[in-house]
């Protein structure tokens, strides 16, 4: 099943797409809902970030490519994480499909986009094994963990370097049902592309993921974990399109402009 968030007029609503229709959803499927009879040309409505979670989770280096990549930026020996190390981002952060990344005026002029898998909770989850951690997902959508990487190298936080206003763009919808282990994530950047991928490269799994946050912290119903990228990609300036696409999920596309 395909869910959406969006907007029609001045309402948002949560939505179920079946071709090019979206059929209007009363409450959350995260909680109580009910289906109703009202429905839109998908083309007639705008799709916004399919959720805002409580809670959104960056998996850190999770893919081998991602560790030699950055380390090749910084002229140093790669060195791999021995465990899962988890990061947050700003939820304030979280754009839809299609919207824009701005680039801040004092940045270098340059960010970098980040193509990967977002895995969506569906029940609270504590202390669950590895065997039980794909029963709390709600489904999957796509994430484009936008950097800056003078900041990250600079700051003593990721705050400035990942969570600027606009760079975390997550969607189009969430897509439940599928397996995590067989995904092709491409990256394009100017309709070229730049990394083409799958998800059984990861380090560490979505379960093992699940498995190693639920030791320590409480998972809630749309609490987002996303699941790292595999390269460190070139820099996008103002006036470039960036696309990240999922098999059986779908594209995500933004637009890099410059801050006013």
């Amino acid at each position: 099943m395909i869910w959406c968030r969006f907007q029609s007029g001045q309402k948002i609503s949560f939505g179920i797409v079946e071709g090019d229709v979206v059929t209007e959803v009363s409450g959350s499927p995260l909680d109580e809902h009910t289906v109703t009879a009202t429905t839109h040309q998908l083309s007639q409505v705008r799709l916004l970030a399919p959720v805002i979670p409580g809670m959104l989770y960056a998996a850190g280096p999770n893919h081998r490519g991602h560790v030699e990549g950055m380390a090749a930026r910084r002229g140093t020996p790669p060195s791999y994480p021995d465990r899962p190390s988890p990061n947050y981002r700003s939820v304030h952060a979280i754009i839809g499909s299609e919207e824009n990344i701005v680039v801040p005026k004092d940045c270098s002029g340059a960010v970098q986009p980040e193509g990967q898998l977002a895995v969506v909770i569906g029940k609270k989850a504590r202390k669950v094994s590895v065997d039980e951690a794909l029963d709390y997902v709600f489904g999957y959508t796509i994430g484009n963990d936008i950097s800056q990487r003078p900041w990250q190298q600079e700051d003593r936080t990721m705050f400035r370097s990942k969570n600027c206003d606009t760079w975390k763009p997550m969607g189009p919808w969430i897509v439940t049902g599928l397996d995590p282990t067989a995904f092709r994530i491409i990256v394009r950047h100017n309709g070229i592309v730049w990394e083409d991928f799958s998800s059984s490269e990861q380090i560490w799994s979505a379960a093992e993921w699940i498995h190693e946050l639920s030791n320590y912290a409480t998972l809630y119903p749309g609490d987002v974990i996303w699941m790292g990228t595999q390269g460190a990609d070139g820099d996008m300036v103002p006036g470039d399109t960036i696309e990240v696409e999922i098999s059986g999920i779908g594209t995500l596309k933004n637009y890099v402009v410059a801050e006013e």
